[in-house]
This record gives C-alpha cells, sequence and structure tokens, in this order.
C-alpha cells in the first residue's frame, strides 16, 4: 500500500489526516514580517483568522514548502519501502508542484526501486481536499499507486469550486483586485461570486448581501447536480462563518434530497489568506467509481 502526502492546502484536520493515514507537508504564515510559522503546527487556523479580524493592522503572506521540506516528509516512507502519491495544490496558485517534484527527483538516485508521482490537483481548498478524499478511497479500495494516479487525473477535470467572500479587502492587499474596485464593492456592499478554471481564479457575479449570495451559491450547485448527483462528492467550507456553511450544506441536502457525508472544512491559511475572514466556499467532484 502506497503513502499518500499532501500539501497543507486540503483542508484537512489533524483528526482526519490520522484517521485517514496522510502526512501533511504544511505552509509556512507570517503575520509580522518576521516570523513564519508552520499552518497547522506552530498557529491553528482559526487563530490565525481571529489574529487578521483583531489587527486590520496586520499584512499576513503565505510561503510554500521547500523543497528539503518534501525530501524530509518523502525519506521515512520511502526507507519503509513505501512509494508515495504527493498532491499538491494547484501549480498556477503556488509554487508547491515545484517543490514536491524537485524533492521526489532529488531522491530517486537514492531511493530507485521507489515510485514518487506528484499530482497538481489543479484546485485548493475544498477542491483539493475532495481529490484528496477520493485518492483515499481508491488506496483503501486496493488500488495501485499509478491506476490511483492516472484516475486521479481523470477526477480532477470534473472538480468545481465556487467561493464568495465578504470583503474585497484582503484581494486588494494581495494585488488581486485595484483598490477602486474593492472600495466600490464595499460601499456597495457587492459580495463576488468566483470560481477556479484550470487553476486560476475568475469572477462569476456580484450579488448584493450575504442572504442572496449564500441563496446564489446553494441554487447553482443544485441546478448543476440535480441530474447527476448520485455520481459526485460534495463539500463545503468556511473561514469563521460556520453557521453560514451549515445553511448552505442543508439547503443542497434538501433540494438534492441527500447527505453530504464530507464535514464542514475549515479554509486554511494559504487560500484564505488572499479570501480572507468570511469567506465560504463549496466544491463538488466526480467520484472515482465513474472512471473503473
Amino acid at each position: 500500500m502506497f503513502q499518500i502526502i499532501s500539501d497543507g492546502g486540503c483542508d484537512f484536520t489533524a483528526e482526519e489526516t490520522k484517521k485517514h493515514n496522510v502526512k501533511i507537508v504544511p505552509f509556512y504564515v507570517t503575520l509580522d514580517q518576521e516570523t513564519y510559522l508552520k499552518e497547522g503546527v506552530d498557529i491553528t487556523k482559526e487563530d490565525y483568522f481571529k489574529r487578521l479580524l483583531s489587527d486590520k493592522t496586520l499584512f499576513p503572506k503565505t510561503a510554500q514548502p521547500s523543497p528539503q521540506d518534501y525530501m524530509d516528509a518523502y525519506t521515512p516512507y520511502l526507507e519503509e519501502g513505501k512509494d508515495i502519491l504527493s498532491l499538491t495544490i494547484a501549480s498556477k496558485l503556488s509554487g508547491t508542484y515545484n517543490s514536491a517534484t524537485l524533492a521526489a527527483n532529488t531522491l530517486k538516485e537514492k531511493f530507485p526501486q521507489r515510485t514518487i508521482i506528484v499530482v497538481d490537483s489543479l484546485n485548493a481548498a475544498n477542491g483539493e481536499g475532495l481529490l484528496l478524499r477520493e485518492i483515499i478511497k481508491m488506496r483503501d479500495a486496493g488500488l495501485n499507486l499509478v491506476v490511483t494516479a492516472n484516475i486521479a487525473e481523470e477526477i480532477k477535470k470534473t472538480i468545481r469550486i465556487y467561493f464568495t467572500l465578504e470583503s474585497l479587502e484582503y484581494l486588494r492587499r494581495g494585488g488581486r483586485v485595484g483598490p477602486t474596485t474593492a472600495l466600490v464593492g464595499g460601499i456597495l456592499g457587492l459580495r463576488p461570486v468566483l470560481h477556479l478554471v484550470d487553476g486560476t481564479v475568475e469572477q462569476l457575479d456580484s450579488v448584493r448581501g450575504t442572504k442572496k449570495v449564500l441563496q446564489w451559491i446553494a441554487e447553482g450547485v443544485v441546478a448543476a447536480l440535480e441530474e447527476d448527483k448520485d455520481n459526485v462528492n460534495i463539500s463545503v467550507g468556511h473561514i469563521l462563518k460556520a453557521e453560514d456553511a451549515a445553511k448552505v450544506k442543508r439547503s443542497i441536502e434538501s433540494a438534492l434530497n441527500i447527505k453530504i457525508t464530507n464535514p464542514i472544512a475549515e479554509v486554511g491559511a494559504t487560500i484564505g489568506t488572499h479570501a480572507g475572514p468570511g469567506a465560504l466556499v463549496v466544491a463538488y467532484c466526480k467520484k472515482y467509481e465513474n472512471f473503473l
């Protein structure tokens, strides 16, 4: 059985990673421009975002895991004689895929009998998390490394992830939108609805008010899935908006007459630094059984 390793962009909890025997290589975050902390190790997601809310002067940044971080993560499993599937956040959003690939190539000479396959999820947050869940299910069902990686490449093409932000301020800070756009959005009370396309963020719409934007997302997902609801895996996530996330989850479950079994996820700092507190996300993908 191969070992699954993911970067911290998958938004799994420590309890989930332990339950499913997944190794997480965390991102680094900084709140003071000096001290880098490992997300989920040195600081929790909740504490990170609460600090952003309490001190508006903070300018948070994230940094990808280094090749050495990946070598440190890979080596113990290679020494145990295990092959590895390494899942990363979209390469268009971070250099993590390059770090993971460089580490894998570096270790080939030392462990010529072992195989490391690095998969670019083309996603982040719940989208990456869904792909990780399908990879876990394939491993546990006894599929080998190569078959699992090949099916993962097909599944990731089916992932759709939609999210909304409470404020454009954090996108403005990161240079993703101009100051005028952020100001106008705040004055008008507009909340953007965005999605990921091949690892790139694109805007779908702007909706006035939290209630309407939650309804927009829930109804959009329902409309997209009503003819295919039994073949997909769905996940809902948030940043300090657990109640809103629960409402959206219930709306989708009721409209589609299904049960979303994935726990509501807390979006991590990797994406959350640019999204900011108050973000909400819904993602879905095809189940691996569709590709057997």
